[in-house]
């Protein structure tokens, strides 16, 4: 019981600090250059560049009847995790927006971060000519809160939502369902709009977002996998026993040309051990053939899964 409540404990507060890190990605940088990187923040800035509508409430706004849906044609389960991390990314886009900074004292003047912009006044942590770093800053940090938040469990609601519907009504992959949700959205924001530009902003920032999200919930690519094909397998086998400590399989394989039964040995390891099986397979057998590739997560005896889980206990 006192461990569960820790773990809870310890998931809200990650999940609180990265939609603190999502919320200054969209305040100080994406939103007052209308750059949109897809998902529902993304919509939220019509309503808040055209209404005045808060970015967080309008979050809020097309976050909730997706929600209500997807309980409703789909029977998807969202944990408390995926509840609370919609509602703090929501408080926090409002709460840590630079005017609201201002007047709860915590900005002095705030002539520094006023700009024109198309002869709109914005508010933003950069000023126009720097709208470049921006863009990059902005897509960094978002990445970046997203994959804290998806680490601890939590979610942000969003465009997941729309892309399940694809997935029932139409059977598209998963891959395929949220480039068409998210190309929706980033050509909706630059036609409502009327800049072009704003699609190519777009598109590049979901590219680095979306490479962020997966550094930060995962994590980089720890391991290395390699297959060997040598006449020399067993005694490569021992080496590594000896030498690296690790486990080997052998996969019963027939040479291609020459019709000839043979082992293709392989093997899992960290990337520091990389060089030591170089050695092993340099002394043993210069000639032999060897892969190398890079895995995305292992389970199992003496590896760490890189593999976040979203499902409430």
């Amino acid at each position: 019981m006192v461990k569960n409540i820790k773990r809870n404990l310890v998931n809200y507060l990650g999940i609180t600090g990265g939609a603190i890190i999502f919320a200054i990605a969209y305040s100080w940088f994406l939103v007052p250059y209308k750059i949109v990187p897809g998902g529902v923040g993304g919509l939220g800035q019509i309503l808040f560049h055209f209404f005045d509508v808060p970015i967080g409430l309008s979050m809020l706004i097309f976050n909730a009847p997706l929600f209500i849906l997807s309980f409703i044609f789909l029977g998807k389960r969202f944990g408390i995790g995926s509840l609370f991390g919609m509602l703090a990314t929501a408080f926090f886009a409002d709460f840590l927006s630079l005017v609201s900074l201002h007047k709860l004292g915590f900005i002095k003047d705030l002539a520094k971060y006023t700009f024109l912009e198309n002869g709109k006044e914005i508010y933003s942590l950069l000023p126009p000519e720097d709208i470049y770093l921006s863009a990059i800053a902005g897509s960094v940090l978002l990445g970046l809160g997203l994959g804290i938040i998806f680490r601890f469990r939590g979610s942000t609601g969003g465009t997941d939502i729309p892309v399940a519907f694809l997935k029932q009504k139409t059977g598209v992959s998963i891959g395929m369902g949220y480039w068409i949700v998210e190309t929706a959205i980033i050509f909706t924001v630059g036609i409502v709009f009327k800049d072009p530009k704003l699609i190519i902003f777009g598109y590049i920032n979901l590219f680095i977002t979306s490479r962020l999200t997966d550094l930060a919930s995962e994590g980089l690519p720890y391991v290395k996998g390699i297959y060997i094909i040598s006449e020399k397998s067993e005694k490569i086998k021992n080496e590594i026993y000896d030498k690296i400590n690790r486990g080997v399989t052998f996969f019963k394989a027939e040479g291609g040309y020459t019709g000839k039964e043979r082992k293709v040995l392989f093997c899992a390891m960290n990337r520091r051990q990389v060089a030591m099986m170089r050695e092993i397979i340099k002394d043993v057998d210069p000639k032999a053939f060897v892969l190398l590739t890079s895995i995305h997560d292992v389970m199992g005896y003496g590896f760490r899964s890189r593999s976040i889980d979203l499902t409430e206990e």
